[in-house]
């Protein structure tokens, strides 16, 4: 890889000397379920993730299957919140440094809570954004925690 086809993302992993694999896909795709067929993989294998806000104001990350949606009851349980709601998209780049379909649980602004869909222990590697539209990260749930923080929790529809 070119270090100019490196993102901040793939800096971040690298830093932390985290073991990944990095797609460049030639899209502007930002629907999961195609990006998945793109990647040749099973949609239930590749992750989305999304940022939204809870009645406290604190933001929180949620990293879900592209095939699935996020139940706002159980998210909100999961970070012990009352109730929680997906932040406006004009909110997203200015407060993770992303745009829409691009954003990455890795190399946000400033780090908030992160819960993973439970779904991603059934796999040795799972797929999320790399921080710009047509990149992914492929990699281990081991190998994220050495960047991040997270947890995992029953998040979906």
């Amino acid at each position: 890889m070119k270090k100019d086809d490196k993102t901040n993302v793939c800096r971040v992993l690298d830093n932390k000397k985290a073991v990944y694999e990095f797609r460049r896909l030639d899209t502007e795709c930002t629907n999961g379920v195609e990006l998945a067929g793109l990647l040749g993989q099973d949609p239930s294998r590749v992750f989305k993730t999304l940022v939204t806000v809870g009645k406290t104001k604190a933001h929180y990350v949620f990293v879900i299957p592209v095939n699935q949606e996020l139940d706002l009851k159980k998210a909100a349980k999961a970070v012990g919140e009352k109730n929680i709601e997906m932040i406006p998209q004009k909110e997203l780049l200015p407060l993770t440094g992303y745009v829409h379909g691009g954003c990455s649980p890795i190399g946000m602004k400033k780090f908030f809570k992160t819960t993973i869909h439970e779904s991603a222990k059934e796999f040795d590697t799972i797929y999320f954004s790399a921080g710009k539209i047509g990149c992914q990260i492929e990699t281990s749930l081991q190998e994220l925690a050495k960047v991040i923080a997270f947890e995992t929790a029953d998040l979906t529809v």
